[in-house]
Parts: C-alpha cells; structure tokens; sequence
C-alpha cells in the first residue's frame, strides 16, 4: 500500500534533483549535471587526514602537516570536495531544513570511508551546543550518523559527546584560532562514559576544514577510554582549492 501511494505521489509530484530541481528519475538523486560538477575524493590520500594528493605516492603516505605532527584520531576521510560545486548542497542541508538529503549523502560517505564503518564498534557525532540545537531544531552531524549507522548495520551514539560551551563560528577563523576556539569545547557526557569504553569510535561530522574539531573531539573520547578514533565527514576543504 506504502509502494503504491509513493508511485501515485511520483506521478503527481515527481521527484527533483536536490541541487538545480531538475526533474529526475527517482527519488534522493542528483542530475547529470549536478551530479558531474561534484568532486569526490578518492585514493591517493593521506593516510592520516585523509588530504588528497594530486599525485601518486607510496601506501600509508602522510601529507607534511601530519607527518610534522600526526593527529590524535587515526585516519580520517571526506566524501566530497567543499567547493562552490557541493556548497550549496551542504549548506542547504544544514541550515535549510534539507534533511531528506543524509540518507544520500551517508551514502557517499559511507563509500569514501568504507574500511573506517568496517572496522568501527560505535558512531558518534560532533555534537551541537543546546542554543544552537534549540534555533536550528536539529543537528546535521546527528542525522549523518543515523543514517549511516542503520544502512551499515553499527550501533550509533548520538549523546555520546556534549558541547560543553558555546562556541563562535569558525567560518571566519584561521588555523590556530580555530584551535584555541574549540579547546575544551567538548567532553563525553557523564552517562555515556561505559558506551564509548574500549570502543572502536567513528566520529562524523559534515564538514571538515583544518581538523580542529575532529582532533578536540578525538582527544576527549581517547581520554574517556575509546580504544581508537576515526573521522568521517561529507565534505573537506582542501587546501588550494578554496
């Protein structure tokens, strides 16, 4: 009955693709167009941050900045270039109530960090402040991971970490202010601490751009017992390209 009413609900209103409104032939899909402007990252990468190279190197390569100082998660991987390409995609989902699109986009990521969800025990998202929670009404780390955790069968945790104060936009901040932005921004929250325990941890969050939330956050839960780290995002800035 379910089926039929959404093939009566295409026909009426058949669906569109999420980036132009193109009409499209199923639903949770982009254009050709849209879909050849993206540009997802693939191997050769970092091994650590997950940066990629664009040209080949030897397995398990690190680029300058972790081989200077490796980052406390042990891999970390992004789905997507940020560019003006996937912008508008990402920011519609995280300020626009484009919620619909974590089910297509936990698919990218789960793509582009397959050996992390294979080898994870536990998701966590990189969690919001309450007031920011409160005037958004949702939190887009939370929603990747949800529907990451569901296609791919591993336990999620989404109050695993709490946002202990609230912290400026980042948009706006370089490198090591971004540090100094989040540094003791995050701590486990006091009822989850036996969860993460000796955990395999994914943490997930949307965007990517120095690290500095993904390594305060990976700190915190190493500190808290969680055995090992990794990142998965949708998107990441890459150094040169924006």
């Amino acid at each position: 009955m379910l089926r039929q009413a959404g093939r009566i609900l295409d026909l009426v209103l058949p669906p569109t693709c999420f980036g132009c409104g193109r009409v499209v032939g199923e639903p949770h899909a982009l254009c050709p167009d849209c879909w050849t402007r993206l540009t997802f990252i693939g191997p050769p990468v970092c091994d650590a941050c997950g940066h990629p190279f664009d040209h080949e190197v030897p397995d398990r390569a690190l680029c300058g900045a972790c081989a200077r100082e490796r980052p406390p998660f042990g891999r970390a991987r992004g789905a997507l270039l940020y560019d003006d390409a996937s912008k508008d995609l990402v920011l519609g989902f995280k300020h626009a109530d484009r919620t619909e699109l974590a089910k297509l986009f936990s698919k990218w990521m789960t793509q582009a960090g397959r050996a992390l969800v294979a080898e994870a025990d536990l998701v966590v998202p990189v969690p919001l402040h309450w007031t920011r929670l409160f005037s958004r009404r949702y939190n887009q780390a939370a929603l990747l991971a949800r529907a990451l955790g569901r296609s791919c069968g591993v336990a999620v945790l989404p109050d695993a970490l709490v946002r202990a104060r609230r912290t400026p936009s980042q948009g706006h901040l370089g490198v090591k202010a971004r540090a100094r932005n989040v540094q003791g921004a995050f701590r486990v929250h006091p009822r989850r601490g036996a969860r993460i325990r000796g955990k395999r941890v994914l943490l997930v969050d949307d965007v990517y751009t120095t690290g500095a939330t993904a390594r305060a956050c990976a700190k915190v839960l190493l500190r808290g017992g969680a055995a090992s780290v990794d990142v998965l995002v949708l998107a990441r800035v890459v150094r040169g390209f924006v």
